[in-house]
């Protein structure tokens, strides 16, 4: 008898695209009121088919029940020429499903790809968060993760004469 909820990881491949496509739609709904600068829709975030293809980067998926409910990248990428260590990953495109959130979805891909980063020889992993995104950061704060650089923002408005 097969175990229900089982969550299982796998490198992602082409014949997920349409599914994930629709995560990032979802991850960049949410983003929305986090990220007021965004443009309107249509706009993607991530170039999915290279993140599967490229030998830099881990794009994996979460299922439960034979259905894809999460996903998550490492991008191997070079470091600013003044920080250490040379090069990092980089992680992104971490979403679960609504109704799976809460079951160890997002750890689990954390943790399948800080293990893919090691053994690349990597040994610092990071990730961009939005402040106020309180879940997010309670999530990362959970497996490990601490706060770095905030950046900041300042919307002017132009004076027209």
């Amino acid at each position: 008898m097969k175990k229900a909820n089982t969550i299982q990881i796998r490198k992602a491949n082409l014949k997920d695209l349409a599914t994930l496509k629709q995560f990032e739609q979802a991850v960049i709904a949410y983003e929305r009121s986090f990220a007021l600068n965004l443009k309107e829709d249509p706009i993607t975030y991530y170039n999915i088919e290279n993140l599967i293809e490229s030998d830099d980067a881990q794009l994996i998926v979460a299922i439960i029940d034979e259905k894809l409910v999460g996903c998550g990248y490492a991008l191997i990428k070079d470091a600013a020429v003044y920080k250490k260590p040379d090069q990092y990953a980089y992680l992104g495109f971490m979403y679960v499903s609504p109704e799976h959130r809460g079951k160890g979805v997002n750890a689990m891909v954390i943790q399948h790809l800080i293990t893919w980063s090691t053994s690349k020889n990597i040994t610092e992993i990071q990730l961009d968060v939005y402040a106020d995104n309180a879940s997010a950061l309670n999530a990362y704060k959970k497996v490990g993760f601490k706060p770095d650089l905030l950046k900041m923002r300042l919307k002017q408005k132009l004076l027209i004469k």
